[in-house]
């Protein structure tokens, strides 16, 4: 139990925080128009720490214009806050903010157990809500129970490009050779240094990292699940960020740390649960080969070297496929369309994704850093172009560094685009 003095202390002080907030400096979100202000439902933002979720939720509350209400749960005097405690929040907010306040939101609300009964209770009395989250199990999976529909989920990623240029204030449109290799300079710090918005300026960004790496394996995953071996846990995490675009081999790594083939497996849900790392799996009707072989993709790139004790390849097209992947996650979420690798067998040509909408492909994507090798050429364009018979999809994108066109390859027309256009286009 927390007292009513520490908790109308706490909404005080984040009252302040909020209201010295100036939303006109802050960065244009691709997620904002997916709100629903006049909606009788929860407005859900969900995705990994420190993505931006909370900074969203104020400014699209503060440039509508409306009146709200601010409580943020991640706060270690508000740690022991339970279910019962929750309406004596309500009665703090209404203190504060009047008893009249149409909206009311409330920041990492997982942090309290049972937290959808009360949310169930505001919204039948036709408040507002505006809620965040940081772990998928936790609000994905109770979210369809609890609260029945009544909520629509936003999903939040770290910068896209488009927004990293926003926030350096990068020439996106000009036409100059100057604009020209600022973007390619951009965009090469982009796919190293990724796109948490916290970490933009900061010189430690190891520091950074490893803290929020910590906090989602001791608050998000150690909390929640009682994770005993949180050592063999962050080990996995190090490991598979390490090997992002890979097939996650459980056997080894079951060997590698003495547990069981579960347990990994286990584990690793539990890092993509909290939106750490991101699975693909490979594109078949059959239910178990899509399970086989699943990929791991790190959630941004900036995690792939900002880390103690990281030996993560300098590969740059592997940062670029990685960062190609969230790009596509990010465009994807809300279109409810899946995403899939494909190989047909174990020597068949790879492509790295295809978009899927239920069972139809709808577009496939290669990603390849340099195409100027004429072997490197011959062996993206074919894959695309195989795949594309077999799969039955004439949208056909290739994605490389630093060029546009479109090319004719077995009677099918493939679109190249170079990474910065493609990451730039609306």
């Amino acid at each position: 139990m927390v007292s009513e003095n520490t908790i109308i202390q706490v909404l005080a002080e984040q009252k302040e925080e909020a209201e010295g907030y100036l939303s006109k400096n802050w960065v244009d979100r691709r997620e904002e128009c997916l709100f629903e202000f006049d909606s009788s439902m929860a407005q859900i933002v969900i995705g990994v720490r420190r993505s931006g979720k909370s900074t969203l939720c104020h400014k699209v509350l503060r440039d509508r214009g409306v009146r709200y209400a601010y409580v943020n749960l991640d706060d270690d005097r508000l740690a022991e806050l339970q279910t019962a405690d929750l309406n004596t929040v309500l009665s703090c907010v209404y203190q504060l903010y009047g008893s009249d306040v149409p909206y009311l939101f409330l920041d990492e609300i997982q942090n309290v157990d049972g937290w959808y009964l009360f949310v169930n209770r505001l919204l039948r009395t036709n408040m507002h809500i505006f809620i965040t989250g940081s772990n998928a199990k936790l609000l994905s999976g109770e979210l369809a129970t609890h609260l029945t529909g009544r909520y629509n989920e936003i999903r939040l990623f770290p910068f896209s490009f488009a927004e990293y240029c926003q926030y350096h204030s990068v020439d996106t449109k000009g036409v100059t050779t100057k604009a020209d290799a600022e973007r390619k300079r951009a965009f090469l710090d982009y796919i190293r240094d990724g796109g948490f918005p916290e970490m933009q300026n900061l010189r430690n960004k190891r520091g950074y990292v490893e803290s929020l790496m910590e906090a989602i394996v001791l608050k998000d995953i150690q909390t929640r699940f009682r994770i005993r071996n949180i050592d063999a846990l962050r080990k996995i995490a190090h490991h598979l960020i390490s090997n992002s675009c890979q097939e996650v081999n459980y056997d080894e790594l079951s060997k590698l740390l003495g547990l069981s083939d579960k347990t990994v497996q286990r584990y690793v849900s539990y890092l993509q649960q909290t939106f750490l790392l991101c699975q693909l799996m490979r594109h078949s009707l059959k239910s178990k080969e899509r399970m086989r072989g699943a990929k791991s993709y790190c959630i941004d790139p900036g995690l792939l070297n900002n880390r103690e004790n990281s030996m993560a390849a300098e590969n740059i097209g592997w940062r670029l496929e990685n960062a190609v992947f969230v790009e596509l996650l990010r465009r994807c979420a809300n279109d409810y369309l899946d995403i899939y690798y494909y190989r047909p067998s174990a020597k068949g040509k790879e492509v790295d994704f295809v978009v899927c909408d239920k069972n139809r492909a709808q577009m496939l994507v290669q990603v390849s850093y340099d195409i100027d090798a004429p072997k490197t050429f011959k062996r993206e364009t074919s894959a695309l172009a195989a795949a594309a018979s077999a799969l039955d999809c004439e949208n056909l994108l290739l994605i490389a560094f630093a060029e546009s066109r479109d090319v004719e390859i077995e009677g099918r027309t493939i679109h190249i685009r170079s990474a910065i256009d493609w990451m730039l286009a609306p």
